[in-house]
């Protein structure tokens, strides 16, 4: 089986590093752990259809990881992660991403 190559998008770039500085201020070990999980789990993906649809967003797929999903989208054998967005958020504002 070939292994799917992960693109992170800027977006997804940018929200990563909001989340680890949200937590920084709160622990220095937290962040980087909660960062780590959060690197990790895209490399889970060995098919593109491994992951549920999200129910907001049913273009993308979903990784829950903690408080957190990460989106993605699979195009010629690569991942795209295209957000990472908390699950405490009222579902009409993950509705507009």
């Amino acid at each position: 089986m070939e292994k799917l190559k992960i693109i992170w998008s800027n977006q997804a770039k940018e929200a990563l590093r909001k989340i680890y500085e949200y937590y920084k201020d709160k622990s220095l070990s937290g962040a980087k752990n909660v960062k780590s999980d959060l690197l990790k789990a895209p490399k889970t993906i060995y098919f593109s259809k491994q992951y549920q649809i999200d129910d907001i967003n049913p273009k993308y797929r979903r990784i829950v990881v903690r408080d957190y999903k990460i989106l993605y989208k699979e195009h010629n054998n690569t991942i795209q992660i295209v957000d990472i967005i908390s699950t405490k958020q009222s579902p009409d504002i993950l509705k507009n991403k």
